[in-house]
């Protein structure tokens, strides 16, 4: 049940009183784990666990994998009219609505983000792409060749099968999602293994889908670990794409696992190391602070698209740092359960230990943290680090070199244009970059130049559903969001018909 606007939430005494079901969903139904392991969900927030989890291994794979081909043999999604898979979809989506407050809870209780983002961003955007698609079904045409009079030739995109679909913690919600959405509209069955850092909400999903109208064995979930769930998803025989967003590392792997089975098809949307030029001309520095700060402190910056590398020109460089040291208390972080808070906790303990070695290392290498640097409300027993801000970095530091995913923040300064060009691109990943100037030429100039799937100029994360989002180099090939995400999830097929005279 939604509360009303006008009567504040009691977020704590609601999760106190919540119950997950952590069991896999496959073929329709909630089912344990075939060895009947679980595993603890452990709260970001206070450490404590507050479910369990069903560790799907080979064999439950096995099952979801089964199951969706079976439903997709029989036409049972792919075989309904396109109008009839909208309406579904539209619903799955009004349901998602519905069930806000559930959701939203649900994803910060499991990885840590404010409860205010959980509702006005990661359930939002959730309901949004899976109804933007849905629209979409019957919106794109197949085409008709220009053949001869003799001929005529038809290409048709028709629906793969059962596309594995492996998501991360981060954005639980959304990132299923942007899969979930074409997959789905095009006809296919899915089977999605999410993080075992989060995975509660993706099988609330699969059930709200079921009260939709999705018919059974078309959406599976099957919650476990990389090793075991994820890598039986990815190698398995009968699995014709996979959509995977993760660490570049993961990436790898995914790759080596198509070639290793059946060749399968393999998006990957991959990790980020992105790039903020702020030239002198531009002439509000102000806004420009204010972006930069509550770009990669927000979601604690466990974002792959985080704008972790600030490149200022020296000459406003000092003045510009203080303004970034000025912004970075209002990212201190809080209780996610308090509709206040702007950022909360990471993940789990092993991702605090990574960002606060990553601090270390700066400190080390030489770098001057001049905001934060330290771990916050450890009494909490959860998982917090200050909003960090190093200046003095050099672009060869670790810190500026690899993906930290977390609220960290590295400045480093350039003499010219060129300069500031070559560093930016002076990274293995390719995902995100932003350009701010007053001038149009440079500005287009600068952001054709930078090596990056996306660039912002003048702001940074203003988009939506309709364009897509994916990277570069080793951020990846995959391409979630827009129009462009349906190709990912169909093969085109030519039917060459001879017509007699």
């Amino acid at each position: 049940m939604t509360t009303s606007a006008s009567t504040p939430i009691d977020w704590r005494a609601r999760a106190a009183a919540a119950r997950f079901d952590g069991r896999a969903l496959i073929g329709g139904k909630r089912v344990a784990a075939q060895t009947g392991e679980t595993f603890d969900r452990v709260s970001p927030i206070d450490g404590r666990v507050f479910a369990q989890a069903a560790r799907g291994r080979a064999a439950d794979i096995d099952a979801a994998v089964a199951s969706a081909r079976a439903a997709f043999a029989d036409g049972r999604w792919a075989g309904k009219a396109p109008a009839a898979r909208k309406r579904i979809l539209m619903k799955f989506s009004e349901l998602i609505q519905k069930h806000k407050d559930e959701l939203a809870l649900t994803e910060t209780l499991d990885m840590g983000k404010p409860i205010q983002y959980s509702l006005s961003v990661d359930v939002g955007s959730t309901a949004r792409t899976i109804a933007w698609y849905a629209e979409a079904i019957d919106k794109v045409y197949d085409e008709i060749a220009p053949t001869p009079a003799s001929a005529l030739a038809l290409i048709t995109r028709e629906p793969m099968g059962v596309i594995g679909c492996i998501v991360p913690w981060n954005y639980p919600m959304i990132m299923a999602a942007w899969k979930l959405g074409p997959a789905l509209a095009t006809g296919n069955s899915v089977v999605l293994k999410p993080s075992e850092k989060s995975p509660l909400t993706a099988l609330r999903l699969a059930e709200l889908a079921l009260e939709a109208g999705v018919p059974e064995g078309v959406f599976n979930v099957v919650p476990g670990f990389g090793h075991e769930a994820g890598e039986a998803l990815a190698l398995h025989m009968d699995v014709d794409a996979i959509g995977f967003t993760g660490s570049t590392r993961v990436g790898r792997r995914m790759m080596e696992y198509a070639s290793r089975s059946n060749l399968k098809r393999v998006y990957n949307e991959l990790g980020g190391k992105s790039a903020f030029l702020v030239f002198p001309d531009f002439d509000d520095l102000d806004r420009c602070a204010q972006t930069l700060a509550g770009s990669i402190f927000f979601n604690q910056g466990e974002s792959c698209n985080a704008p972790s590398r600030l490149f200022v020109h020296e000459s406003i460089a000092d003045d510009f740092a203080k303004k970034l040291a000025a912004e970075a208390p209002k990212y201190q972080p809080g209780d996610p359960l308090d509709a206040r808070t702007v950022m909360g906790a990471l993940v789990d303990d092993t991702q605090l230990k990574t960002v606060l070695g990553y601090i270390g290392a700066g400190h080390e290498e030489g770098a001057k943290a001049i905001a934060g640097g330290r771990q916050a409300r450890s009494e909490s027993g959860g998982y917090y680090v200050e909003p960090t801000i190093f200046d003095g970095v050099r672009n060869d530091m670790k810190i500026a070199r690899e993906e930290i995913f977390g609220p960290v923040l590295s400045i480093i300064r350039f003499k010219d244009e060129a300069e500031a060009i070559r560093m930016a691109n002076d990274s293995s990943y390719g995902l995100q970059a932003s350009v701010w100037s007053s001038h149009i030429d440079r500005a287009h100039r600068v952001a054709r130049a930078l090596q990056a799937g996306t660039v912002h100029v003048n702001q940074y994360d203003e988009d939506d559903i309709t364009v897509p989002f994916g990277g570069v180099k080793q951020s990846g090939n995959g391409r979630d969001k827009s129009l462009h995400a349906l190709e990912k999830y169909t093969e085109l097929k030519t039917t060459w018909i001879r017509i007699n005279a």
